[in-house]
């Protein structure tokens, strides 16, 4: 094992609800102008072509989208915990073989789901019950966005790999620069050459291919014990297996949540343009929350990944208690805020009454029981950390995908409404919280025990 002398690591060292914060901010922000992308196509064409295209770019084509990335995104952090650890234990070889193997993993996935996506987006579409007048914008934004699909995963790698390396604000400071890019680029596309949804995609595309050279670019150039070089992209066997090992199970949870969420699009699709614009522009409004507790969840890996390389067992003991409890307190304010705003925050994506009073209703029964997911987030986010990914797995398919599957199947058909519907939410929330909260006091017994 090849290492150098010991580098000054503030997140294996430092006071901890600082070090928490000082990761956490940028990648919530980063997530911001991120969410940014999809969330500016969605208001220019809601507002400026209408709640039609609004549907098409946040409905059934947004599910598959989410489907696609968060799969990589989930297979990706596998590389990130691999590479926490690497960096925490200060071992330059391993470190460096992983950026590498995870690069040449998201190279060899964009050209997977390029072909699949572009081949597959119509049945998809259909299967979705994706309303006759939405198909074909639908279809059309499906096909660009997977044609750019490569900016996407290596966009996602690279960030990824910078946050794993305890480095969160460069990933902000790109995201910003091609937030407003995107942004730019979606009023020359959509006002001034009017080309609609086709035009918002591809506004997108080009703005996620600035990101991904700016992150790749940033690599290339690092001064401490890590440095991409595009000669070396290939696979490690053994850091592969170690990657996907971790990987494959956070891919596999992110596919379940997302294949539960396309059920459940299809279902709300059956009601009509009205319902699924409203649905989809909640969508937007609710990333607001993922923000927060997925900007946590990313922060307390990376603090579990570092410190459990290091073997500092107390820390991480600490470094949990305390993110929870931060993640708890914002997304109660969150809650609070978009329960008190919702009708003017509606309004941003549509001036349609009808399609208004849904969302609203929509949010007022999800957003209260916000709170309860940060212990899955938390606590799954942390058990990552540690190499623990197939139990959580298993706990966040039982408990959030199979549970909302039944609840649509069996609860749905007894009281069809959007209501009932939507409550699988919170409802399944709380149960895999449960799960997650008696199975990490389980975890840490034996963690401290082996230690």
């Amino acid at each position: 094992m090849e290492t150098k002398d010991p580098i000054s690591n503030p997140i294996t060292e430092g006071v901890i609800w600082k070090q928490l914060l000082a990761f956490f901010f940028p990648i919530l922000l980063g997530t911001f102008f991120q969410q940014l992308y999809n969330t500016i196509d969605m208001i220019i064409v809601g507002r400026f072509v209408g709640k039609e295209a609004l549907a098409s770019v946040g409905g059934s084509a947004g599910q598959i989208v989410n489907l696609v990335v968060g799969f990589f995104t989930g297979l990706s952090a596998g590389a990130g915990v691999v590479i926490s650890q690497h960096y925490g234990a200060n071992d330059e070889q391993r470190l460096n073989n992983s950026i590498h193997t995870a690069y040449a993993l998201s190279l060899a996935g964009s050209v997977f789901f390029m072909i699949t996506g572009i081949l597959l987006s119509t049945r998809m579409l259909r299967w979705m019950n994706t309303p006759e007048e939405l198909l074909a914008s639908s279809d059309l934004y499906l096909k660009i966005y997977f044609g750019g699909i490569l900016f996407v995963f290596i966009y996602n790698i690279g960030s990824g790999i910078l946050r794993a390396l305890g480095n969160s604000r460069l990933p902000l400071y790109y995201l910003i620069v091609c937030c407003i890019l995107n942004i730019v680029f979606d009023l020359v596309m959509v006002l001034g050459f009017r080309l609609g949804v086709s035009g918002a995609a591809i506004a997108t595309v080009i703005a996620q291919g600035v990101s991904a050279l700016l992150v790749t670019r940033a690599l290339m150039r690092s001064k401490d014990i890590y440095k991409l070089k595009l000669s070396r992209i290939r696979f490690h066997k053994g850091v592969l297996q170690s990657q996907l090992y971790l990987g494959i199970p956070g891919g596999m949870q992110s596919v379940m949540y997302n294949i539960s969420n396309i059920i459940i699009q299809a279902a709300v699709n059956v009601y009509g343009t009205d319902t699924t614009a409203a649905w989809a522009a909640y969508g937007k409004l609710d990333a607001v929350f993922w923000m927060i507790s997925g900007a946590f969840g990313v922060a307390i890996t990376t603090f579990v990944g570092q410190n459990y390389g290091a073997g500092k067992m107390d820390r991480i003991d600490q470094g949990i208690k305390i993110c929870l409890g931060m993640d708890q307190a914002v997304s109660v304010a969150a809650s609070i805020l978009l329960v008190a705003f919702r009708y003017q925050l509606f309004s941003i994506f549509t001036d349609d009454a009808q399609v208004i009073r849904i969302g609203c209703e929509m949010l007022m029964v999800i957003t209260p029981c916000y709170v309860t997911f940060s212990f899955i987030e938390i606590l799954s986010s942390a058990l990552r950390g540690v190499s623990d990914v197939v139990i959580p797995m298993i706990l966040t398919m039982f408990g959030v995908c199979f549970m909302r599957i039944a609840w649509i199947f069996l609860v749905v058909p007894i009281k069809p409404s959007i209501t009932t519907i939507i409550l699988n939410y919170p409802v399944t929330w709380i149960l895999t919280s449960v799960l997650f909260v008696a199975y990490y006091f389980h975890k840490k017994k034996r963690l401290y025990a082996g230690r």
